[in-house]
């Protein structure tokens, strides 16, 4: 009996610290005019830190890469389209990209499409942008704990991509060619 309670008591600790840690890895799918788009992201949490996450003394400014942000934890955040995109008059065309945000106005933030994929989130290398485009920000109802991207069908071949964390808001709008 020992064996087992032990047994039990490492794979509750084990999950305990994986939840803990807010970090799960996470995929939002949209699916238009039969085209599949997907954000797959670790989502970190707020934990108290509120106020002290974005900025250049905030947490997020101690980042390697500040002003520009992984937009998520740990692995990079990517994007996969089934479809070749427009994001705000970029051209994306079908394929996998890691997603970025920069954060130099942080009152205006920017998405960044980077071609360079399978890295680490911290691993930046503004070569391989396809290109950036403005976010629309707005604040949410409350404070967003956990970091959370939205994937929506908004009608016709028109979709948005939203982020949401702390008390910030940034979408983007696209369209499926």
């Amino acid at each position: 009996m020992k064996p087992f309670l032990f047994v039990l008591g490492a794979a509750l600790m084990t999950v305990s610290l994986a939840c803990g840690q807010g970090r799960a890895r996470s995929t939002e799918t949209v699916t238009i005019n039969g085209k599949t788009i997907s954000v797959n992201y670790s989502a970190p949490s707020v934990n108290g830190r509120q106020g002290k996450l974005f900025g250049k003394d905030g947490r997020i400014g101690q980042d390697p890469n500040y002003p520009i942000w992984r937009a998520g934890a740990n692995a990079a955040t990517t994007l996969h389209t089934d479809a070749d995109l427009d994001v705000s008059g970029l051209a994306v065309p079908k394929g996998d990209y890691t997603l970025y945000v920069d954060l130099t106005d942080p009152e205006n933030w920017k998405l960044i499409f980077s071609k360079q994929t399978g890295q680490w989130g911290l691993t930046y290398n503004a070569d391989q942008d396809l290109g950036r485009v403005k976010m629309t920000m707005s604040k949410p109802p409350a404070l967003v704990e956990q970091l959370k991207y939205k994937l929506t069908d908004v009608g016709g071949n028109k979709g948005k991509i939203e982020l949401s964390w702390e008390n910030h808001v940034a979408s983007v709008n696209f369209t499926v060619k």
